[in-house]
């Protein structure tokens, strides 16, 4: 006897060789009988099951497998135990298992409604989180006790102070882009010089504050979803709720407060690199002095320019910071959805930053900014 199940071998008088099994063939109770016939390699023409009591599949695959191998009959299974046979006979095949697909018909009006339903879902999640985040701000307006200063100069280093490097050298970079692919275009008219006013507006009005919020999304924005998401995934969220902590004044606000603060001021940092990266590549392509070239910068960019600039930045600061939180809080199951959130973080921040800077060229356009 090996545990709750044993098998014997009878030989009967024609010489027909019966391994008799009995007892429960479970998962549990199956494995010392399975490996005990494995090394016996017994031989025979009948496995008898009467006696078998419960059985589940991986007693079915057993009986199965000691009857294949043999080439043996299997006899008194009940009805139970010969479904659960006939089930694990049909699984055993050496042919490659191909995945049953829909047509492309049906797969691609599928995926073109699941991703409109989960946009509808999120946009009223971000609705929702948006409401329930003036909510806290207008509990710490009523008490301000409760702003956290500690944790949003933190906030206010990290997006900002930390960001000066980076977002100086890229937006260098890009300012002798902009001056010399313009000056190559435009000295086909002699008008070279214009290049000074193709740099100034261009880095005042446009690039200079949305490659910040390009930059911030993909560096401070998936931060704000990995490290929440991170805390969500390990409870501590629940814990903060649990002690009377709010998690969207202790963790949403200060970073919220400190990316809209921090972006306009990063928009105007990034702007004059992008000018004085113009004015370099100037003075040695187009013999145009470094210092003209910011003096004439003063004279043809118009102070609307940076008005716009300083207008976009705390909306694009908001967007970065409030889709990073969110998706930051929506993380559940396992550490792949941090991944997955923050990925969607950056996506959803840049993507809303490019649509509204196009709403802004036209609202600007027509309220006469230009």
């Amino acid at each position: 006897m090996t545990g709750s199940c044993d098998f014997s071998i009878e030989t009967a008088a024609d010489g027909a060789t019966t391994l008799a099994l009995s007892g429960a063939m479970l998962v549990g109770t199956v494995g010392p009988v399975d490996r005990a016939l494995r090394a016996a390699q017994v031989a025979c023409d009948r496995v008898d099951i009467a006696a078998v009591g419960d059985i589940d599949t991986v007693g079915a695959w057993v009986v199965w497998r000691l009857a294949r191998d043999a080439g043996a009959t299997i006899t008194g299974a009940s009805d139970h135990a010969a479904r659960l046979i006939a089930a694990v006979r049909g699984c055993d095949s050496d042919a490659p298992i191909v995945p049953i697909l829909p047509g492309v018909w049906t797969r691609v009006p599928a995926t073109i409604g699941q991703v409109v339903v989960e946009l509808a879902v999120g946009m009223v999640g971000t609705v929702a989180f948006f409401g329930a985040m003036l909510v806290s701000v207008w509990g710490v307006v009523g008490h301000p006790r409760r702003i956290r200063m500690t944790a949003l100069v933190r906030q206010m280093e990290l997006v900002g102070v930390d960001a000066l490097a980076i977002v100086g050298l890229m937006s260098f970079l890009v300012g002798i882009v902009i001056a010399q692919q313009g000056a190559v275009q435009l000295q086909q008219f002699g008008a070279q010089i214009y290049t000074v006013n193709l740099t100034g507006r261009l880095a005042l009005r446009e690039l200079g504050i949305l490659m910040t919020a390009i930059m911030v999304a993909g560096r401070s924005g998936s931060a704000f979803a990995a490290q929440i998401g991170t805390m969500k995934l390990t409870e501590e969220i629940d814990a903060m709720r649990t002690i009377g902590v709010s998690p969207m004044e202790a963790l949403v606000l200060p970073r919220v407060v400190a990316t809209v603060l921090m972006m306009p001021l990063l928009g105007c940092y990034a702007a004059l690199f992008a000018i004085l990266g113009g004015a370099t590549i100037s003075a040695f392509t187009l013999d145009i002095p470094f210092w003209n070239f910011l003096a004439r910068v003063q004279e043809v960019v118009p102070l609307s320019d940076l008005w716009v600039g300083l207008v976009k930045g705390p909306v694009f600061g908001l967007i970065v910071a409030m889709t990073g939180c969110y998706q930051g809080m929506q993380v559940s199951g396992n550490s792949e959805d941090v991944g997955l959130r923050t990925t969607l973080a950056v996506v959803q921040a840049i993507f809303m930053v490019i649509v509204l800077d196009a709403f802004f060229a036209v609202f600007f356009t027509k309220v006469g900014w230009v």
